[in-house]
């Protein structure tokens, strides 16, 4: 018996007779789906390459060294220490955050960009600190200049994940909303992971490597 009822297909697209009727398809999609994750990743790639080139600098200048830190006692590792506990307990609202979004929970995801927001500001106050902390200026020898450099691409990281989250956040207070803001949520709690996860290493390599 020959008809032309549609039937659903994979994703939502209907199938009529030889036409392809895409109307009900989601216009956006998260993780893998959607473009902006594989813009994500390329960025991580990108930025955590140039971060494994300074710490590749920064060991080829300790193994050459006569003595290690060149001139200088070890940082005070107390603010360093303090600020990665801060880091890491930020993954907790980043990642709620994140499945709020991936529910599509409005209420949960403007809290949850508050409360990001919050950790962000707090970790860059305390930065300040360390920077204070380091007992070597970004002009005393290389050393200096190296610590200076990945201690400062790192807060550059922050800064700039902590303009995007609030930007988000005033997004996410707008009507109408679109449902693709959703995934731009998504997408930024991805990259505050890299941020998290970059920083250890960093902070071994400042902290805990001169006094090995």
């Amino acid at each position: 018996m020959k008809g032309t009822t549609p039937r659903l297909d994979v994703g939502g697209a209907r199938i009529a007779g030889d036409a392809l009727d895409v109307r009900e398809m989601p216009s956006y999609g998260f993780g893998s789906r959607n473009v902006m994750y594989w813009g994500t990743l390329g960025i991580i790639a990108i930025e955590g390459t140039v971060f494994a080139m300074v710490l590749v600098s920064y060991f080829y200048l300790r193994a050459q060294a006569p003595s290690w830190p060149l001139g200088v006692e070890p940082p005070a590792w107390g603010a360093a220490t303090f600020n990665t506990l801060i880091l890491v307990a930020s993954l907790l609202p980043n990642h709620w955050t994140q499945r709020a979004a991936r529910r599509h929970d409005l209420a949960a995801v403007r809290l949850g960009l508050a409360v990001c927001i919050a950790f962000a500001v707090v970790f860059l106050l305390v930065r300040i600190l360390e920077f204070r902390a380091l007992g070597v200026g970004w002009d005393t020898n290389a050393y200096g200049s190296l610590v200076w450099l990945l201690l400062g691409l790192h807060t550059a990281h922050l800064l700039t994940d902590l303009i995007d989250t609030t930007v988000l956040t005033a997004v996410m207070h707008q009507t109408p909303l679109e449902g693709k803001r959703f995934v731009d949520v998504y997408e930024n709690a991805l990259y505050w992971d890299f941020v998290v996860l970059a920083w250890i290493p960093i902070y071994v390599t400042i902290y805990w490597v001169p006094r090995f």
